[in-house]
């Protein structure tokens, strides 16, 4: 091979080269003219957000107990459902629950206030956001300090163990019959602000829930949502409602017209009462040691 066959040959690969790195660079960073770095970046991120059907994301990662939380998140695909945002404490159960409107581009955002009893436990507490059906979620975790370690008390029995049977759910201090196939049930609770009971569950494959509470728990059964959409294979008979709900599903809530108040809103109503009754049984009681002239 001559000096002059081989720097054509050179001058080829290095065309070749030049090509190739060419390319390269336009795939992984599209056309934008006249974009300055931000506006790039923002629709790399984009282009990234396609393809996720939903996204969530807080402003921090730790927090104390009487922070708030701002939860942000963007679903690529609007369909006009609200975005269902769930709360799970470290102790595994329901904090709050609540649907979110999505704005026209898509993006959503709320905030969670974490002062109150039910944010007492330190730990990890896991943000759900569900878009609709099972397949459009996603979540983010985010740690509490500064306030109450949960250390389990094994020696004490639970309120499970204290009043429910192993058939029955346990729910804020209220015992429900119910039965499951395809999956487990992980926790239950009232839901007073939506009249509803809210049941979380393991679903390994499609399943049957049945669930039975008496009308003094719940009465007026006429919706039921599976993980924040409204469900159609439902049977309600008077207050037994048997659910038929998909592989992977998380959530089942069950609306009624009536649900019974927490413990705490019965004692206020026991003491008030009581308080009334002290202070009529005393007015009577002076009433009746006053001199009659």
């Amino acid at each position: 091979m001559n000096n002059r066959t081989s720097f054509a040959l050179l001058a080829l690969l290095t065309a070749v080269g030049t090509l190739t790195i060419s390319s390269a660079y336009a795939q992984t960073n599209p056309a934008c003219v006249g974009c300055s770095m931000e506006d790039a970046k923002a629709m790399a991120s984009k282009a990234l957000m396609d393809a996720i059907p939903v996204s969530v994301w807080t402003d921090k990662t730790d927090y104390g107990h009487s922070d708030i939380i701002m939860v942000e998140g963007q679903v690529a695909n609007t369909s006009g459902f609200p975005v269902t945002i769930t709360v799970i404490s470290p102790l595994n159960s329901i904090v709050t629950i609540d649907q979110i409107t999505v704005a026209e581009d898509g993006s959503f955002e709320t905030t969670l206030n974490t002062a109150g009893a039910i944010w007492k436990y330190d730990g990890t507490y896991t943000i759900k956001a569900n878009y609709g059906s099972v397949e459009k979620s996603n979540s983010v975790k985010i740690e509490l300090t500064g306030g109450v370690a949960y250390t389990p008390n094994y020696n004490t029995p639970t309120m499970q163990d204290k009043k429910c049977k192993v058939n029955e759910l346990s729910t804020s201090g209220q015992c429900v019959p119910f039965s499951i196939s395809g999956g487990m049930v992980t926790s239950a609770m009232l839901n007073t602000n939506d009249n509803s009971i809210v049941i979380m569950i393991n679903a390994e494959d499609d399943g049957t829930l049945t669930v039975s509470p008496s009308t003094t728990v719940q009465d007026g059964i006429f919706m039921v949502l599976v993980d924040g959409e409204e469900w159609d294979d439902v049977e309600i008979v008077a207050n037994k409602v048997t659910v038929m709900f998909p592989a992977g599903a998380e959530t089942i809530e069950i609306i009624g017209t009536y649900v019974i108040p927490e413990f705490g809103t019965i004692a206020a109503m026991i003491l008030a009462v009581a308080i009334i009754s002290i202070i009529a049984i005393s007015a009577k009681s002076r009433l009746s040691i006053i001199p009659r002239y």
